[in-house]
Parts: structure tokens; C-alpha cells; sequence
């Protein structure tokens, strides 16, 4: 019996809280100020649930085949889960988020030139001609802060990491063969920063 009456009362609180606002919710369309100049297309959309939670879908586009001489193409698309500490879209703000990436694209530690060898049987390389080619899952926290410039107008200042798992099969450039010496997937995780930067908002309703 108590259980039920907890769990009811969880119900009601959570339900009042998302009717308050129900004739008031509001909707930004985003897009990032930061990666814009740099040929990265990184759009999306916030929406409120009540006065305090809102939900955030984004997607992130870098169709670079050749970035200062590395491979740099990611599409990525993720939602946020968000908790603001005063009231949806103003000041400081936390939640979690979910990503799916696809990449064709040379990780930082492969950047500079020097020798790559798996085993010591194995071929060396050189590290700037590999590349990675597969998908990854990441999941993490976001954190950041919001502030209104005009009556429609936000900007949105936000990072985001966690962990990334990663399946990739691994090339070389300009041999076109597996310098991992695999014929299927590599698989790696790791603990990453992958999302950030500042959010221009404009608000549709």
C-alpha cells in the first residue's frame, strides 16, 4: 500500500509539473557558431517538456575528405536530456546525452608524422598516411549555461563527453589496404570530449 501511494504521488508531482507549462512550451531551432567557419554544419532543435526539463535533437555534418591533410568526415546525430537549475533555456544547465556517429576519419594521435608497426613482423608505416574507417555509440554528460539576447534570440554555450565505443576497420591511405592486418572490426573504447561549442538559438514558438 505505501508503495502504491508513493507511486502515485510520484505521478501526480511529475504530471502537475509538465501541465503548468503545457500551454506555454516553447521551441528553438540551434545551430553552432564555433564549427560554422570551418566548413562543420552542426544544427538543432530544443523543445520543452515543463519548466524545467527539455529535449534536445542535433545533428553534426564534417564532409571533409581531406582537413589540413587528414581525413575528417563525421555525421553524427544525438539527443540531450536536459535539467536547467532556473527554468528551460535560462542560465546554468546539465543532462545526459546519446550519439551515434559514423566516421571516415584519422584519429588525433595519428596526426603527426613518425613510425607505426603493430608487431614487430609487421610493415612501418607512417603514422599520418593511416586512417579509420567504422561507427561508434557514445554516451555522456552535457553541461552548460543559456542566456536570452532578445525576445527570440538565445545563445546557448554547451560541452559535452563521456564514453565512446567504436567499431573501425583501419587503412592506409594511399596503399589502400589494412594496416591492422584484420579482415573485420577493430573495437576500442574510450573516454572522449565530442561535443561543443556556441549555440545560436532562435525561438519558433
Amino acid at each position: 500500500m505505501k508503495r502504491l501511494c508513493f507511486a502515485l504521488l510520484c505521478f501526480t508531482v511529475i504530471f502537475a509539473s509538465a501541465q503548468d507549462t503545457e500551454d506555454s512550451k516553447s521551441l528553438y531551432v540551434k545551430g553552432n557558431a564555433v564549427l560554422l567557419p570551418v566548413g562543420v554544419l552542426n544544427v538543432g532543435a530544443e523543445y520543452q517538456l515543463n519548466n524545467k526539463f527539455t529535449l534536445q535533437a542535433d545533428a553534426l555534418v564534417s564532409p571533409w575528405k581531406s582537413f589540413s591533410g587528414h581525413q575528417a568526415q563525421l555525421y553524427m546525430l544525438g539527443m540531450d536530456g536536459r535539467y536547467y537549475f532556473d527554468r528551460a533555456f535560462r542560465r546554468w544547465y546539465v543532462g545526459l546525452n546519446i550519439s551515434a556517429l559514423r566516421f571516415i576519419a584519422q584519429k588525433p594521435n595519428y596526426w603527426g608524422e613518425g613510425p607505426y608497426q603493430l608487431t614487430p613482423n609487421s610493415p612501418i608505416y607512417n603514422k599520418s598516411d593511416l586512417y579509420q574507417d567504422g561507427y561508434a555509440v557514445l554516451i555522456g554528460a552535457v553541461a552548460g549555461y543559456q542566456f536570452q539576447i532578445s525576445e527570440k534570440w538565445n545563445i546557448d554555450l554547451f560541452v559535452a563527453g563521456g564514453n565512446a565505443q567504436s567499431l573501425y576497420r583501419g587503412y592506409h591511405e594511399n596503399l589502400g589496404i589494412r594496416y591492422d592486418e584484420l579482415t573485420g572490426w577493430n573495437r576500442s573504447g574510450e573516454w572522449i570530449p565530442y561535443r561543443g561549442g556556441v549555440m545560436i538559438s532562435y525561438k519558433l514558438r
